[in-house]
């Protein structure tokens, strides 16, 4: 699988949550076909670098895009909201070595910095609720409730206590939540890519359905907003209060919605120059 002709320079930068934004487990491909078709045409015409910004580890995330049976690879990963990929000639990924590597070492301080408080939450989780500590190898910390109500009341008690943590933050998915350093999200991940591309907030596109996805919601790193119809009222709040569009079609047919949506303004589309 390779990715599409390549763009020098790039005039717009495209980030899309995977599950629930792209992906639709209940439609078969997940990803229906005319999202790659519009994602093609907007190559052509308006020189998008388009890439999946994700909560999945780079293995799920490539699973995932071939079990969605992705035409073409996408410009670049961003995977655990946090590390950078892009493919190289042969359709591998390649780390964004600078980033990739600050990333983890931030978090090997961070985690060693708050074990106690780590340690004194994981005690808590396992003697009081009926959430599981911990989900994936490669996580030191995080958290697995049995409801999305009970999620909801572990992050109130956690929006308080890592008042006296700094540093510590954390990112939720439905009833899934990591532990992870306040300086690296979807957002910040996506940031890193417009700077080594050169553009502006002015030029780039996100859209996500979760909690996940609100750190790259916001107009300070990207000016083109959008929820599919499916996504969470915490991130349609988001949106609406943020004049982005919120689609009415679920995943990824409203992830096209709000790109036609987008690309239909001729002042968007040609109000910018390049500087």
């Amino acid at each position: 699988m390779n990715t599409l002709p390549p763009l020098d320079p790039p005039e717009w930068l495209l980030s899309f949550d995977f599950d629930g934004t792209l992906s639709d487990p209940d439609e078969d491909p997940s990803v229906r076909p005319e999202f790659f078709e519009l994602i093609e045409s907007l190559r052509k015409s308006d020189r998008v670098f388009w890439g999946v910004n994700t909560g999945r580890s780079l293995m799920f995330t490539v699973q995932g895009m071939a079990e969605a049976r992705f035409p073409f690879l996408p410009d670049y990963l961003i995977v655990r909201e946090r590390e950078i990929y892009f493919p190289n000639q042969f359709g591998r990924w390649i780390a964004s070595a600078d980033w990739n590597k600050k990333c983890e070492k931030d978090h090997r301080r961070l985690f060693r910095k708050h074990r106690r408080f780590l340690k004194k939450t994981q005690q808590w989780v396992e003697s009081e609720t009926a959430a599981v500590w911990g989900f994936q190898a490669e996580e030191p910390a995080g958290i697995v409730a049995s409801t999305a109500a009970e999620m909801d009341g572990i992050v109130r008690r956690l929006a308080v206590e890592l008042l006296e943590e700094a540093g510590l933050s954390y990112q939720r998915n439905g009833i899934y939540l990591r532990f992870s350093h306040c300086d690296y999200h979807k957002g910040s991940a996506m940031t890193e890519i417009r700077r080594l591309l050169g553009l502006p907030a002015e030029r780039t596109f996100a859209i996500g359905d979760s909690h996940n996805d609100l750190d790259m919601l916001d107009l300070r790193l990207a000016s083109h907003l959008a929820c599919p119809g499916n996504a969470c009222e915490e991130v349609k709040e988001s949106v609406a209060k943020s004049g982005g569009c919120l689609a009415s079609g679920h995943a990824s047919a409203g992830a096209v919605e709000a790109l036609r949506a987008v690309f239909s303004k001729r002042d968007i589309r040609d109000g910018w120059q390049r500087r």
